[in-house]
């Protein structure tokens, strides 16, 4: 039996998503975050070193990192379509869009996440001013910009396709939902980001998405 190790709030949602995609049993177990800190338990360190998630386990194998997660899960079953054979001249296109979103648009998201917490951490009184500055020089500055392009990037892609490759629906388009949900909420999507915006409704209306929700919880960012 293949075992998730799902931390709330967390990456791991995509796991639980694609496995109800592909129609597979699995044992679900949850952990919950510090309340404090927002960090993931140590029980989590008895599964695997780092103590993240998302983790999958067998009798055989401990497996992390999401993107290796749904590549090794989607060409285990092949009859789901829910990846690109190799020998499909879509492949590259596959690859490039499955690990897009943790390798380039998800690092910006954590840094925006990071240095919004900085000026509310504790510090003396008159560090705080010095600290909100820095924090809206940055994201301003330089992650702001890059947010835009990327989801410019984004955007002008799906103009004329529901999903990101192969005119179907695979295991880059959940890999990409938890970025697009971080994006969406940190900085919104709305009327600039249209096609980007129909995508994610696209994303969220799958019945597998909604299962995993009530299976593990919401994505909240």
């Amino acid at each position: 039996m293949l075992t998730v190790h799902h931390l709330e709030k967390s990456r791991s949602h995509r796991v639980l998503w694609l496995l109800e995609e592909l129609g597979l049993e699995y044992e679900l177990k949850t952990y919950q975050r510090n309340p404090k800190t927002m960090l993931a338990p140590a029980e989590l360190k008895a599964v695997h070193p780092l103590g993240k998630s998302p983790v999958i386990t067998t009798s055989d194998m401990t497996l992390a990192e999401s993107g290796a997660i749904l590549e090794w899960l989607t060409e285990q079953h092949p009859e789901k379509a829910l990846s690109v054979p190799a020998a499909d001249p879509a492949r590259a296109d596959y690859l490039y869009w499955l690990h897009y979103a943790e390798g380039t648009l998800m690092p910006l998201l954590v840094m925006t996440l990071v240095f919004r917490r900085v000026p509310k951490s504790r510090m003396p009184f008159f560090a705080k001013p010095v600290a909100k500055n820095i924090t809206r020089r940055v994201i301003g500055s330089y992650i702001q910009p890059q947010v835009d392009t990327q989801l410019k990037v984004l955007n002008d892609h799906l103009q004329k396709r529901d999903w990101l490759v192969a005119d179907r629906f695979t295991g880059a388009d959940i890999q990409l939902s938890y970025p697009l949900e971080a994006a969406a909420g940190r900085y919104g999507l709305g009327d600039a980001y249209p096609a980007l915006s129909a995508y994610l409704e696209r994303l969220r209306a799958r019945p597998a998405y909604r299962v995993a929700i009530n299976k593990g919880g919401p994505v909240t960012l």
